[in-house]
């Protein structure tokens, strides 16, 4: 056997099992899938005869379009007034201090127990933040909110009955999202999230699996937090981090599907980057620090700690995505070399008839009651296959930041921003500078050509599959590039809602926008 047969059988043999692996992820997913469409629905607990002492905690950093916002929905919970503090954790270092500031001060006249927290270094990030307002803190419930957040104003009502049950540490909200027609990339947002908030949450919940607080929307029991350990900043996903460390100490987790929590979509790909960049890594930081814990857990069965560490490593699948993609040219080549069957790879098309299923309950569900079931439908048939190709195109991207948390490597928190673009908002100015690019582009950019060549080869030899996919991976790639370079380099104006001249500021996200922004970087450096 030559040295090229070798090299081939070895691309062959990770390919498969790379698609092995995500096979069998989302196989997992359909678990999650049937304990959701069998779960059933009880009756909500009654309101408490006495309502106990709350504390909602608002963290904030250089959030100056959305801060006054969220404080304002705050403020305006229905609750009683003397039994609700609200703490607005400031570490911001532009003007949103003393936009909150004044916000605070008004609140405080008419009333409200609101507080303006600073501190002078923004040590330990957001759970940093969370841990140290916490001896201040008066409620026996602690109810948490990022700055992007608009909760209702009846959600403690909603969520507070449910700590009846004295073992409930969490009581976690779905999110809605209130920019999600903005672009095809915050509906492709939204598309995801669904089933996070859907068939996972609800999903786990049902089948007596752990669940996940989502780091806002949601209300901790104190003591439930106390006794987890508190907050800590050893991972970029503090909210993953103390869910499983609270779950572990035999506290659980109620998830309500119905108490809606509207919150802003990133809106640009920059933005979108940086969130999954956060919570990719931040999930492998999670792995590498509560993996040996959970499996070593004597309370829990063999199918919870599959399905525990099976959600450790979500963000791990992104490694295999992207190793499929870069071995599929490969083992294509080989394919053709030693004259094996194609539908070997029939194990691609398990996988994603598994999470067709699941991505289908999940977003036609939501959506049936507002639209007519023939548009869900179609909604779903043409934001499928766009989902699948940007997924792929980020694999990249995201399969970085994981191998960044397995090998331990320290980064900032680095907020996502937000724009207030949500219904009849005006348009905030978007503070993006040029950036250099992240090498990550490069390779979006270099692997979205490689595998258009790829296609042009699939098709010329008639391998019809293997055409298909590298189709959609060079669409995903070329996407994800265009989109990062021309939000990197483009600068823009806008005309706000009322119809004043704007500052910079996001527009939808078109892939021909990043197209024309690449090519003429391409002609400035030629």
């Amino acid at each position: 056997m030559t040295f090229s047969d070798l090299a081939y059988a070895a691309a062959l043999t990770g390919y498969l099992l790379a698609l092995a692996y995500v096979t069998v992820y989302c196989l997992l997913q359909l678990r999650l899938l049937w304990a959701y469409v069998r779960r059933r629905r009880r009756p909500g607990p009654l309101p408490p005869d006495h309502w106990p002492r709350v504390t909602v905690q608002l963290p904030v950093y250089n959030e100056r379009y959305v801060a006054e916002r969220i404080v304002d929905a705050a403020c305006r919970l229905r609750y009683p007034r003397e039994r609700l503090q609200i703490q607005v954790l400031d570490d911001s270092t532009d003007d949103t201090a003393d936009l909150l500031a004044e916000r605070v001060a008004r609140w405080r006249r008419s009333g409200v127990d609101v507080v303006h927290v600073r501190r002078p270094t923004r040590r330990g990030y957001k759970a940093g933040a969370l841990q140290d307002a916490l001896p201040a803190a008066t409620g026996e419930f602690i109810a948490i909110f990022d700055a992007d957040f608009v909760p209702a104003p009846d959600f403690l009502q909603v969520s507070i009955p449910h700590f009846a049950d004295p073992r409930c540490g969490v009581v976690q909200s779905r999110w809605e999202h209130l920019n999600e027609d903005y672009s095809l990339i915050t509906r492709l947002q939204a598309f995801q999230l669904n089933v996070h908030f859907t068939v996972e949450q609800a999903g786990r919940r049902a089948a007596g699996l752990f669940a996940q607080f989502n780091g806002t929307a949601g209300v901790w029991r104190r003591a439930c937090i106390d006794d987890a350990g508190g907050w800590r900043a050893a991972t970029l996903t503090e909210d993953l981090d103390l869910s499983v460390r609270a779950q572990l100490r035999d506290w659980t987790i109620a998830y309500l599907d119905d108490n809606l929590a509207p919150a802003e979509l990133p809106a640009e790909m920059n933005a979108f980057k940086s969130q999954q960049h956060r919570w990719m890594k931040g999930g492998a930081e999670c792995t590498r620090l509560l993996l040996g814990s959970v499996w070593r857990a004597p309370q829990l069965s063999l199918g919870q700690r599959l399905h525990t560490v099976a959600h450790l490593l979500a963000s791990s699948i992104f490694v295999f995505v992207c190793a499929i993609g870069v071995l599929s040219v490969p083992a294509m080549l080989a394919v053709v070399r030693f004259g094996l069957d194609p539908t070997w790879f029939s194990g691609f098309l398990t996988a994603t008839v598994a999470v067709a299923a699941v991505y289908f309950v999940a977003n036609v569900q939501s959506s049936w009651r507002a639209v007519p079931m023939w548009r869900a439908v179609l909604r779903f048939a043409a934001l499928f296959p766009a989902f699948l190709s940007l997924s792929m195109g980020l694999s990249l991207h995201n399969g970085a930041a994981v191998v960044e948390g397995f090998r331990g490597r320290h980064s900032a928190f680095v907020r996502t921003p937000k724009f207030a673009l949500g219904a009849g908002n005006a348009v905030a100015a978007n503070r993006y500078r040029r950036r250099e690019l992240h090498w990550t582009t490069y390779g979006e950019g270099a692997l979205a050509v490689v595998f258009a060549a790829a296609v042009a080869w699939a098709l010329a030899t008639g391998h019809t599959f293997f055409a298909v996919f590298h189709l959609m991976l060079a669409v995903g790639y070329a996407a994800i590039c265009a989109l990062t370079v021309r939000d990197s380099l483009l600068p823009r104006r806008v005309v706000d809602a009322q119809g004043s001249s704007g500052s910079p500021a996001p527009r939808p996200a078109r892939l021909v926008d990043g197209a024309v922004v690449v090519a003429s970087a391409v002609r400035e450096r030629v």
